[in-house]
């Protein structure tokens, strides 16, 4: 809760090894610049309130069905390197799209 509001993420995850928290927001849509905002809201969250002083600094993974490269690089700039955006597919390749990408990148 933060100023009487409650948020959520989507995912959360502790990475031992690294020592830090993974947080993942889900998107069903093409990606707005909302989106690096709440997720970014989130990171500074788990900066001043859950991280214990052994800990890394959290990383946050924006996961949507679509981005533009530059409105993900205006959105995201000046954020910290800790904010990734990618894309996700909606189905798994056919087996004949692995062979094609298999074949092509021997």
């Amino acid at each position: 809760m933060i100023d009487s509001d409650y948020f959520k993420a989507d995912l959360i995850f502790y990475h031992r090894i690294l020592k830090c928290h993974l947080i993942v927001e889900l998107k069903t849509d093409r990606f707005r610049h909302e989106y690096a905002s709440q997720l970014n809201m989130y990171l500074n969250y788990f900066r001043h309130e859950v991280m214990q002083p052994d800990d890394n600094p959290p990383i946050g993974l924006l996961l949507c069905s679509d981005y533009g490269k530059t409105t993900v690089q205006y959105a995201t700039e000046g954020l910290a390197d800790s904010v990734l955006v990618s894309k996700y597919r909606l189905q798994l390749p056919t087996e004949q799209d692995i062979e094609t990408y298999l074949e092509q990148n021997k």
